[in-house]
């Protein structure tokens, strides 16, 4: 089997190749580099050769024009990135005082 074009290794090392795409938001996603039956994304090349993917909804059940299913690589990646804990506010550490504006007389 050829590799897709474009196509690289995950990042979290787990082997498979995937594709960066762009979603209707315009946010990056990993998928697949191989069509999958499974898959509940529609993909295609858009005309300036990006690749697009849009979720396969109630309203949008198939795939339309030169569109491919494919798999978001989350869902099967066997080595996910470690999710970081999520930020929580700094404790304030003392009260910074306002500027000095001299006497206002």
């Amino acid at each position: 089997m050829t590799t897709p074009h474009g196509s690289t290794p995950c990042p979290s090392a787990c082997g498979q190749l995937i594709r960066w795409a762009t979603t209707a938001a315009g946010r990056r996603q990993a998928i697949n580099a191989n069509p999958d039956p499974a898959g509940n994304l529609g993909a295609y090349t858009d005309g300036t050769g990006r690749l697009r993917v849009r979720v396969l909804t109630a309203e949008r059940p198939t795939l339309e024009g030169a569109e491919w299913q494919a798999m978001p690589h989350h869902a099967t990646c066997t080595r996910p990135a470690p999710r970081r804990a999520p930020s929580r506010p700094r404790e304030r550490q003392g009260v910074r005082p306002a500027p000095w504006r001299g006497w206002t007389r």
